[in-house]
């Protein structure tokens, strides 16, 4: 299927749709993971802290999709904030993946307790221009964590993938990414274990659109301009999180998803400012 596209502040684009790989491992994940490719997932998202790198290079390589029609992004672990080791852990990642180059590079948390992310940014910048990731973007960061790094190196981030679901709108968040000209990247945006499939606003749009409330929910984010990176393991259910180009939500269906959200909404205490990931 035809899947729409974003062009990002740095010229390249990215799917409307992409696929999550966490927590895929193993035989069974590299299985899956090509499933998606076959399903017609053209961006996977991995990290240092899935430690799944290696079935994801093995699933590409297995798909017998040519290799510029794939776009992979994988992250920088907090350990690894420093500045040669921000540079160490992305060669490592090209290594276990075995690719020579990765198509979005992200810091996976600001850490700002240690605050060495502006350190792990200039990195990115860096293995930008020498060619080993082709855009550069960060996860998990506030306004004032992306304008200090915009301020430090001139650079703005292509994407700042943030925890995003129904529950958890991040209209700040978003509205702060419009102002710069970042792009929305969501992870966990059917919510986990607290998808919101029951809920009248969801359940009612799947039945009036004859399509499942989970393919109401990435569509909400395809109408929101986000990017969802759904996970799932099922082929069937991999096919029907891509299949959303098919119909389109009403203005008060947006809205009326978007009116679940709750000032608790987060799924665990991901806080930017205090969770901290190494």
């Amino acid at each position: 299927m035809s899947i729409p596209t974003h062009t990002l502040n740095d010229g390249t684009t990215l799917p409307a749709v992409g696929f999550g790989t966490y927590p895929l491992t193993g035989e069974e994940g590299i299985e899956a993971i090509r499933s998606a490719i076959g399903c017609g997932y053209r961006l996977l998202d991995t990290a240092v802290n899935y430690e799944n790198e290696e079935e994801v290079g093995e699933a590409i390589r297995l798909s017998g999709v040519p290799r510029d029609d794939l776009l992979v992004t994988s992250k920088i672990p907090g350990r690894h904030h420093g500045y040669d080791d921000a540079i160490a852990s992305t060669k490592e990642s090209l290594r276990r993946l075995g690719l020579d180059h990765l198509d979005l590079h992200l810091i996976h948390w600001p850490n700002p307790s240690v605050g060495r992310f502006g350190e792990a940014w200039q990195a990115l910048v860096d293995l930008r221009q020498q060619g080993l990731v082709r855009s550069i973007g960060v996860s998990n960061f506030t306004e004032a964590h992306l304008e200090r790094i915009i301020t430090d190196t001139g650079v703005t981030p292509a994407v700042n993938q943030v925890e995003l679901h129904p529950y958890f709108t991040q209209a700040g968040m978003r509205a702060v990414h419009e102002r710069l000209g970042i792009r929305t990247e969501a992870w966990s945006p059917m919510g986990k274990r607290n998808a919101p499939f029951a809920e009248p606003a969801v359940a009612d749009a799947a039945e009036r659109h004859g399509v499942t409330p989970g393919q109401v929910i990435v569509r909400w984010h395809v109408q929101l301009g986000s990017v969802p990176i759904p996970k799932s393991a099922t082929p069937e259910r991999q096919r029907a999180n891509l299949d959303v180009f098919g119909f389109e939500l009403s203005e008060h269906e947006v809205a009326a998803i978007s009116a679940l959200d709750r000032p608790d909404g987060r799924l665990f205490g991901g806080d930017p400012d205090t969770h901290e990931e190494m």
